[in-house]
């Protein structure tokens, strides 16, 4: 290529087979010749560009909806969020000694299993330590533990010398 060229521009003659509705203009450098496709029309019809402005288009209307679901969401949800519920601060170990006291002082393990949204294993542990920590006493009754808060443990669970205390 001459030294002429490389800076010079180039109009392509494509655009008198399309109705004259195509012309590019191509600008040629010292890279043009590693590009290919230098010389050839830059457009070859319309349809790639109705596609890709179909696809905008549906694009903006999707973000409109949902744009506007949130606006009509948003005071529900931020009202829900300005009320901070008490059980947010409660700790797990304050929350089943509370489960506890409003249940009379005593509940068997599977039901306090069932009241809060912890595995088994977890509802365990933690009675465990809280059992380690002198907070609730757990009683054995047949395949199931009865845990109760200190003080609220059945009399026929107390020895006598406990019975005769009380």
């Amino acid at each position: 290529m001459s030294s002429r060229r490389r800076g010079s521009t180039l109009r392509d003659a494509y655009g008198s087979s399309s109705g004259g509705a195509v012309a590019s203009t191509i600008t040629v450098s010292s890279w043009s010749g590693v590009l290919l496709g230098v010389g050839r029309p830059l457009q070859l019809d319309g349809g790639a560009h109705l596609a890709a402005i179909a696809g905008m288009v549906a694009l903006a209307v999707l973000g409109g909806i949902l744009v506007a679901r949130n606006r009509y969401e948003e005071p529900a949800s931020a009202a829900a969020d300005s009320e901070p519920s008490r059980e947010e601060f409660v700790t797990d170990r304050e929350r089943v000694q509370q489960l506890l006291r409003e249940n009379g002082g005593r509940m068997k393990q599977s039901q306090i299993v069932d009241s809060v949204d912890w595995s088994k294993a977890k509802v365990s542990r933690l009675l465990a330590d809280l059992e380690d920590d002198g907070r609730i006493t757990k009683l054995r009754l047949g395949r199931e533990n009865l845990v109760c808060l200190p003080g609220h443990e059945p009399t026929a669970s107390k020895s006598p010398e406990q019975v005769n205390d009380d």
